[in-house]
């Protein structure tokens, strides 16, 4: 039977290693077509190589994730991945177009009696 630490620095590699999966899988799923990208799927793979970046440090022997981890941009890239979460800023989608619509044909009102004017 294995102590608690040992057990601990299993499952925390075994995780580390299922989020660069993750990763990997979610970086190929969101590119499209013509060189563009999903927004939700690229907002999830950034947060889940966030997560990554920010376990690899617990898992001994483990080389850094080949992410840019440097703290300004893990926090843009976790600034990036809300506002495509949330459809926020630039992945806002489209709002409607307004369009004015008037009535060009003349309207007739009867003329207000005493009883129907305001008091």
């Amino acid at each position: 039977m294995r102590d608690l630490a040992t057990e601990r620095a299993l499952e925390l590699e075994k995780t580390y290693n299922e989020l660069l999966d993750v990763a990997a899988r979610l970086d190929r799923l969101r590119r499209m077509e013509g060189g563009t990208v999903e927004a939700h799927a690229t907002a999830a793979t950034h947060a889940v190589r966030f997560a990554a970046t920010i376990l690899s440090p617990t898992i001994p022997g483990t080389a850094q994730p080949g992410f840019a981890d440097d703290t300004e941009r893990l926090l843009q890239l976790a600034a990036s991945w809300r506002e495509a979460a949330l459809e926020l800023g630039e992945f806002a989608p489209p709002r409607p177009g307004l369009t004015l619509v008037t009535d060009t044909a003349p309207t007739q009102r009867a003329p207000l009696d005493d009883q129907d004017r305001p008091r």
